[in-house]
């Protein structure tokens, strides 16, 4: 809403301006016409943004525009460096100002926010200031030290993977915004970074593609723009010479054009909103809210827990002063212990509160983010990773996805005859079978009838521009010894209808220089033939179509489908002088001038890709607008049509009723001749009644429906339309549905990479508390300081969180069912191992608790610090190796493959490091004693000890829920 305001205000601004400047003639600066320009960048943007068609009249219209601008609307800006280089030092470059990356220390204030650790600060500084006054200076200052030190860690450590996280989503946000177009530069044809478009570029737009500066129409046919991205109107805006305006970030929503960029960066009205708007982060995913929601009453319990050990350890300490008969006399050493109550109640709750659970998602799905792009699939939206880790079902486009989108035509039927057109040596043969008049129509049709050119590009070769099946067609005409520029000369295109997937065909409108206009349709082969009553005969006359022939040409339809050949027929049909260009093609009395069938190979290795999931239990479907027969048999040749399943059409799916699609669904294995909206109800109907996750793959401008419905959306970075990519949630940059798996295989390592820290981080959660409760309130001290427990945080948090969330993807994860919609994120199997865990490491430190000075025969004035320590040591190593068994959830070999993951050996290794400086150095502020090494073996024997128990657990069976 903010953004349609502001447009309309400063629309209405500057016309109010424009009015009161009108009547002095315009004479542009000094500066520009040294540069060789007779237009500056503010009067360009004045005429577009404005909308101002009285100036633009006073300037002599777009083609005068072009000439100030020392462009040709034919051949495009002269590309010598010098003059570019004044082009942009006059009107500047096509980037927008970009908000600075937030810098480390804006991460280390914000980790600092924290309330536990907020509160653990000023109880450090109170401990700080009774402990000098008491015990003098250094020796009352170590236990605020060790807290205060232990607060900057914890601080810094999530400050440099926040900032590290932050960069990584900054390179992926680059990634998002590479995007190419065509224009003409020194009269070639070239592809140029939207970034390099300068002012007198002639950029050619196409259906689907994002308006990439304020510019001025040229020429084009049924353009419509959709300009709701800027001003919030849904109705597409038609644009033509009479309405000549494009606006940066709008989308043809059909036709195509040639455009003359006027204004590029900051001048765009798109430019100057993009400064007013901060662009905003991801939103929070699922899981994270879902985890947040854990971490809540995890905390609350924490809470409780802290409450009553403080009220426990006072009244120890009451009690005792009782019985000394000293309760009327505090001494700042009384002082001194209330506050480590204090402060260990307040850790308490710091151990409690699983902030590594939210982290840990970020940690994953970024990890996952970065390798997925290795893997050539750029993630839009950071749920879609965890998404498609569930996934059940695939709806997958046939063309270019399933298939290579390399397309060459292998089988035509012309004048009646069928013939297999393979090398340029037999194209002579092929035109001296056919009669020369049916030849010339036929070269006709594809060199008029077609949304590609063949263009000259940057080498001068000659270039096939264009969608594959026009390309394939393009590459066909010119087989047969055509001239695409002279065929283009010697008629004029009128009316363009453009392709779209609902109406399933193309028309043109061509008008002859000698009078007379001829009508050029081509489309899906039924529905063109069905629209035929005339056929050209085996001499090259026009005669009616009879039964016998329609049948023949309906067989060879089928035969060529049966091939897996995709098929199309062409047509024309005369209409004299008297079609008004404003109506609609018509859609009956068309000749049929032959069909011709496109051969488009399956894709290498997407057949074991289908395998895999399917062992996976994500049911695969192929949805596309390809005859039945080609779909079925590219669908049997890579394993998505079983005996079993069914393949319908997208005209016989629609007359289904509700109760029809709730038993039908589940058994569609194949749709053919699907317009978009059958997309969207499949996809409905799989998420709502049949409560599947379903992952949709979309390429064109009319996907963009479907792939908002489904719960991931896949667009494809090659064929697909900057519309789709818009609404998509995955690019797959390859376009190839090989890439798809690896994405569901990547979803599913992050899901279940998350429940292993979740399991690793809820135990240590576990056993922290109940430890120092039950100490607290059986013996009147706790073993764990508040230093100890801040360490035990940071290694259950943030490093738990980077090693166990980065663990890479097995091939093991596809052979495991989806969790899908329903499925609960804490398992059984992880009840399991958490209780089973936790009570060992439970009885091993009340043992060290109550038996530990027996069994280490340990007496004298330090025997209690040395237990304490011992207890400390003991409960660190059983969260080293409870990580390593955390691994695997199911699996007893937890060793496979811990080499491979390098960050895992490095944090197990930093945390021993460390461990073994805490307990050995750093006593004083961490109350700890040096151990003897048989001290020191037992520690290390009684943590090992935790991965046999975690082993022989996983033999208990439990459900799979």
């Amino acid at each position: 809403e903010k953004f349609r305001v502001a447009v309309l205000v400063s629309q209405a601004a500057l016309q109010f301006i424009h009015g009161l400047n009108l009547s002095s003639e315009y004479d542009a600066p000094e500066e520009v016409k040294a540069a060789g320009f007779q237009i500056c960048a503010d009067e360009l943007g004045s005429i577009v943004e404005g909308h101002d068609v009285k100036k633009l009249k006073i300037h002599g219209g777009v083609e005068d525009i072009a000439a100030k601008l020392s462009t040709s609307i034919v051949n495009g800006i002269p590309t010598s460096e010098h003059l570019v280089n004044e082009r942009k030092r006059i009107y500047g470059i096509n980037k927008f100002t970009e908000t600075p990356p937030r810098g480390f220390w804006v991460f280390v204030w914000e980790a600092l926010q924290d309330t536990t650790l907020m509160i653990l600060a000023v109880c450090a500084l109170v401990s700080l200031a009774v402990g000098i006054t008491v015990e003098g200076w250094p020796k009352g200052a170590y236990d605020g030290l060790g807290i205060v030190l232990s607060i900057l860690l914890v601080v810094f450590v999530t400050a440099t993977s926040d900032y590290r996280q932050s960069l990584q989503f900054r390179d992926l946000d680059k990634e998002k915004k590479k995007i190419t177009v065509q224009v003409s530069r020194d009269g070639l044809r070239q592809k140029i970074p939207i970034f390099d478009l300068l002012p007198g570029d002639i950029v050619h737009l196409a259906i689907g593609d994002q308006v990439p500066a304020d510019g001025l129409f040229i020429s084009g046919f049924s353009v419509l723009i959709n300009e709701s991205s800027l001003t919030g109107e849904s109705e597409p805006v038609s644009v033509n010479s009479r309405n000549p305006f494009l606006l940066s970030g709008t989308k043809v929503q059909d036709g195509s054009c040639k455009m003359l960029v006027t204004t590029v960066g900051m001048r765009t009205q798109w430019g100057k909103l993009m400064a007013t708007l901060s662009e905003g982060g991801d939103d929070e995913t699922p899981l994270q809210v879902k985890l947040n929601g854990v971490a809540t009453i995890i905390g609350k319990i924490g809470l409780f827990f802290a409450v009553v050990t403080f009220a426990v350890l006072v009244q120890g300490l009451f009690s005792r002063k009782l019985q000394d008969g000293t309760q009327w006399i505090w001494s700042g050493d009384d002082a001194m212990e209330m506050l480590e109550f204090f402060a260990i109640a307040v850790t308490i709750v710091v151990v409690a509160v699983p902030e590594g659970l939210p982290l840990a998602v970020t940690l994953s799905l970024a990890f996952a983010m970065k390798k997925m792009m290795n893997d050539k699939a750029l993630v839009r939206h950071l749920a879609a990773c965890e998404t498609m880790g569930s996934s059940t079902s695939i709806c997958s486009d046939k063309t270019g996805t399933l298939t290579t989108n390399h397309m060459t035509v292998v089988k035509t039927c012309f004048c009646g005859e069928i013939k297999e057109v393979s090398s340029s040596n037999k194209s002579n043969h092929f035109r001296s079978a056919v009669p020369e008049s049916a030849v010339k129509i036929l070269i006709e049709s594809i060199f008029n009838n077609t949304g590609g050119e063949v263009v000259n590009n940057k080498e001068n070769k000659i270039e096939i521009l264009g969608t594959p099946t026009e390309t394939a067609l393009l590459e066909f005409g010119l087989l047969l010894g055509g001239d695409f520029q002279a065929e283009r000369k010697a008629s004029k295109i009128v009316k363009v209808e453009p392709f779209n997937s609902a109406k399933k065909r193309m028309g043109v409108v061509i008008a002859f220089p000698e009078g007379g206009l001829r009508v050029h349709c081509k489309g899906a082969s039924e529905i063109i033939l069905a629209a035929c009553d005339k056929v050209i005969s085996s001499n090259g006359d026009v005669l009616p179509l009879d039964e016998p022939t329609t049948n023949h040409l309906k067989n060879t339809i089928e035969q060529f489908a049966s091939e897996a050949l995709r098929t199309l027929c062409l047509a024309y049909m005369d209409v004299g002088t008297n079609f008004s260009v404003d109506s609609s093609l018509p859609l009956q009395g068309y000749t049929c001038i032959g069909i011709v069938g496109i051969k488009d190979p399956v894709r290498p290795g997407v057949k074991e890709s289908v395998a895999i999931c399917k062992s996976a239990g994500i049911t695969v479907r192929m949805v596309t607008g390809d005859n039945i027969n080609t779909a079925k048999a590219i669908a049997r040749e890579i394993g998505i049509l079983t005996d079993d399943g069914i393949a319908i059409e997208g005209p016989v799916f629609r007359e289904k009723s509700e109760e029809e699609l709730y038993e039908l669904i589940p058994k569609i294995q194949v749709m053919a001749r699907s317009s978009p909206m059958d997309k969207h109800t499949l996809v409905k109907h799989l998420r709502t009644s049949l409560g599947e996750v379903v992952a949709v793959t979309g390429d064109g401008t009319n996907d963009a429906p479907a792939l908002h419905e489904a719960d991931i959306g896949l667009a494809m970075g090659i064929a697909g339309t900057e519309v789709a990519k818009e609404s998509a949630d995955v690019i797959i940059l390859d376009d190839n549905f090989s890439t798809i798996v690896t994405v569901a295989k990547w979803g599913r390592s992050v899901y279940i990479n998350i429940q292993k820290f979740v399991q690793f981080q809820l135990t240590v959660n576990v056993v922290a508390l109940i430890v120092n409760f039950t100490s607290a309130c059986l013996t009147g001290n706790a073993p764990l300081t508040a230093v100890q427990l801040l360490w035990v945080n940071m290694i259950m948090d943030t490093l738990g969180a980077l090693a166990l969330a980065t663990e890479p993807p097995n091939d093991d994860l596809m052979k495991r069912s989806p969790v899908g919609r329903k499925g609960n994120f804490i398992s059984n199997v992880m009840w399991r191992n958490i209780l089973g865990q936790s009570l060992y490491q439970f009885v091993i430190i009340w043992i060290l608790q109550t038996r530990g000075k027996a069994a280490f025969h340990l007496d004298g004035p330090d025997s209690d610090l040395i237990l304490n320590t011992l207890i400390f040591n003991s409960f660190v190593f059983c969260q080293v190796f409870n990580e390593i068994s955390s691994r695997e959830m199911e699996k007893i070999n937890v060793l496979k493959g811990i080499l491979k993951n390098h960050v895992f050996v490095a944090v197990l290794s930093c945390t021993i490091i460390f461990q073994i400086v805490i307990v050995e150095f750093l006593g004083t502020f961490a109350s700890t004693s040096p151990l003897t090494v048989q001290q020191w073996f037992v520690s290390v024997c009684l943590g090992f000890l935790g991965m046999p128990i975690a082993a022989a657990l996983k033999l208990i069976p439990v459900g799979s829920n």
